[in-house]
């Protein structure tokens, strides 16, 4: 038995070796404790199995350690810098939140990979994209498993930060962008992307060609190449790709334009290029000669004299990496693009803390069910979280034993056990599959044990939303809506989703000016977005704008989504038809159904009634209407415990309210009261009046 196993089980083992264990007569049993410590530093140093990287951007789940969670985080912090310096950005957006889960080994990463024909993939990484969050997958036993994702990577990126383009455009920087290697000191970026089948080619099981080309360098110097109208004109199919040498052909021209175009910094007669294509409806030709300077022949001889250019170079960068040379060092930098990371280990704050192991598990859960061939497992593990008794519950429990006399029990659910955050990702995925009963039951249980996840104030507006759609009827509880959205949107300035339900919530609440300008931000952080484009055209057409909502319509109705079009016409038949009689067009009758209540209502409830009751308690007398207050707590002044003064700011004003007694003042985000609370945001129930400006009925933290 190893010295490690014997400390363990407390298994005594003689010191054989004199020199280990000085002096000699020590006790052996103190000989064992000795070299545990020196051969055995885990025993009483061991890293959490699973840790929560956090830096600027991002969020990695890994079980590598600390050491090796850290670097994926820069990796792509620095893979995100450079996404931006080529698009010539200062900054980017991030309109939906990314999780990174990064495995330590093959065992867990290909439980958990999509399968090809009954096997995992063979690439060291995978996107999954979602409507409320994005999730990147990789295998760290494999070496920069972040450049198998780095196409996918550039595309969700180009998606928040440049409008709608043409597929040679997306396919094109992309494929330049998936040619990235990174380390702390450099980038090199521009070289030949390797030919390697791609996720789409796995999960759809396509066949791959008997000898297909080593290179997209090789396979564009052996084609007849497409003339550039026909590229450029081409639908976007990302289904269809490496299907066939003429779809391969298709990403290797799109890949040496983009190439050129960025290498001659052409970037900005691309954007007058797309104007003119896309929104004024030039023909291909025309607009090429109009934003290029030249003609679409013209344009293509210049790129393939570009590529004649680089061919000896990027020939000579990949012999040298296949034979570990340091040829890339003698070619030309201005050619090469190699140039310092700009973001290195020191220009990143990234911080680590352990992650529950049901709060892995769930996460591990969450990835399986978005994928088709593993929802089964990840369901069934969810549900098995979701009905275990976790630490947590107890103090639910507790919780629910210091409810005063005569308050109501069934406020929130007595029966709520098991992981929040199982009971939060089953809510999401009842919500995708129309299953609104489930889903309001699954966040009512989680809200029950995590009232501070702001996930669950987003997926209640979404719910509000999806229910209102199926339903043909209002949005039920639109004030409470708007609020949470509100919320959610602190908490991640840059969700468009979030932007986009409250614009939304504010037209049908009679509110078009406001709901514009919500509208507006989440077609800016998501241009590509048709159903916000949609959205802001319903707000057009309520606001009689009738103008701006037929140049929105008139895009719509050119998409090549079938959903998309068939919306555009219905809404262009309306608009038409108001701005013809003056009224709106007769829709298909609202059903009027009763409001149905939130979990967060629920808790508003709740917190009204114990107030209620902690007022009748100080004053019988006290029939002051309550108001409600949102603001910053700028201090709170316990001097005079346990009395306690809340300096709040609302709207530039500074109001003084005064909490009779924060022992037993009702809180709402928070398990306990604190006097050294600052610089934080409310919301305050209060009594006006008073020298205090009045007093505190409860509080609630944002």
């Amino acid at each position: 038995m190893s010295i490690c196993a014997s400390a363990r089980g407390a298994v005594q083992t003689r010191c054989t070796t004199p020199m280990t264990c000085l002096p000699s007569r020590l006790p052996s049993s103190l000989c064992v404790a000795v070299l545990s410590l020196l051969l055995c530093p885990a025993l009483f140093s061991a890293e959490p199995p699973w840790l929560e990287v956090h830096s600027t951007h991002f969020t990695v789940i890994t079980d590598a350690g600390e050491k090796k969670g850290r670097e994926v985080a820069l990796r792509f912090e620095q893979m995100r810098a450079v996404f931006a310096l080529t698009l010539g950005k200062e900054r980017l957006n991030q309109s939906v939140p990314l999780t990174i889960l990064a495995f330590k080994n093959d065992k867990s990463y290909f439980q958990v990979a999509p399968l090809r024909q009954g096997q995992p993939i063979d690439v060291p990484g995978f996107f999954l994209p979602g409507d409320d969050q994005d999730f990147i997958v990789l295998n760290l036993s494999e070496d920069e498993p972040w450049r198998a994702v780095a196409h996918d990577f550039a595309g969700m990126l180009l998606s928040f930060n440049y409008p709608p383009a043409q597929g040679w455009f997306d396919e094109g920087l992309a494929e330049y962008f998936s040619s990235i290697r990174v380390d702390n000191r450099t980038v090199e970026i521009g070289g030949d992307p390797e030919l390697r089948p791609s996720l789409n080619e796995d999960l759809l099981g396509n066949q791959r060609e008997t000898n297909p080309p080593k290179s997209l360098t090789e396979l564009l110097g052996a084609q007849v190449w497409l003339p550039l109208p026909d590229l450029f004109a081409m639908k976007h199919d990302t289904s269809t790709r490496n299907q066939g040498t003429h779809h391969t052909l298709y990403y290797a021209e799109s890949w040496i334009v983009m190439h050129y175009l960025l290498h001659e910094k052409k970037l900005p007669e691309t954007g007058t290029y797309f104007n003119l294509v896309l929104n004024q409806h030039v023909p291909v030709e025309d607009a090429i000669q109009q934003a290029y300077g030249m003609s679409s022949a013209q344009l293509e001889q210049a790129v393939k004299n570009y590529f004649h250019s680089q061919t000896a170079l990027l020939t000579a960068l990949d012999s040298a990496r296949q034979t570990n040379s340091n040829a890339a060092s003698l070619a030309d930098p201005s050619q090469m693009y190699r140039f310092p990371a700009p973001v290195g280990p020191d220009d990143t704050v990234i911080t680590t803390k352990a992650l529950p192991e049901a709060d892995e598990r769930a996460l591990y859960a969450e990835v399986e069910i978005r994928i088709p061939e593993r929802r089964d497992v990840g369901l069934q593990a969810l549900h098995a979280l979701a009905s275990a008794p976790t630490a947590s519950d107890k103090k639910f429990e507790s919780k629910k034993e210091e409810r005063r006399p005569g308050e109501d029990p069934d406020l929130l659910p007595t029966n709520a056990i098991g992981s929040p955050l199982a009971h939060r990702i089953l809510a999401w995925d009842h919500i995708q599959h129309g299953e609104f009963d489930d889903s309001t039951t699954e966040i009512a249980d989680a809200i029950a044990l995590n009232q501070r996840d702001m996930w669950l104030r987003y997926y209640m507006s979404v719910l509000k939303y999806r229910v209102a759609q199926a339903k043909h009827t209002d949005i039920q509880g639109l004030p409470n809506m708007m609020l949470e959205l509100r919320a959610v949107l602190e908490w991640y300035p840059e969700m468009a989703d979030a932007y986009d339900l409250l614009g939304v919530a504010r037209n049908e609440g009679g509110s078009t000016p406001a709901a514009m300008q919500a509208e507006h931000a989440a077609i800016n952080l998501s241009p590509r977005n048709e159903l916000y484009t949609y959205h802001l055209a319903q707000i057009y057409v309520a606001s009689k704008k009738w103008d701006a909502a037929q140049v929105l319509l008139d895009r719509l109705n050119a998409s090549s989504n079938p959903q998309t079009v068939a919306l555009a016409r219905e809404l262009i038949e309306r608009a038409g038809a108001e701005r013809k009689y003056g009224i709106p067009l007769g829709g298909t009758p609202q059903s009027k159904l009763a409001p149905q209540k939130s979990p967060f209502d629920v808790l508003e409830e709740d917190a009204a009634k114990r107030a209620a009751a902690d007022n009748s308690a100080a004053a019988p007398g006290d029939h002051r209407p309550a108001k409600f207050v949102k603001g910053r707590l700028e201090s709170v002044d316990c001097t005079q415990a346990p009395a306690a003064i809340l300096t709040v700011t609302a709207n530039g004003t500074v109001m003084k309210l005064r909490a009779p007694n924060f022992k037993s003042l009702v809180l709402i985000g928070a398990d306990d009261f604190s006097c050294d609370w600052h610089d934080r945001q409310v919301t305050v129930n209060y009594k006006p009046g008073g020298s205090t400006n009045g007093d505190v009925v409860s509080l609630e933290m944002r």
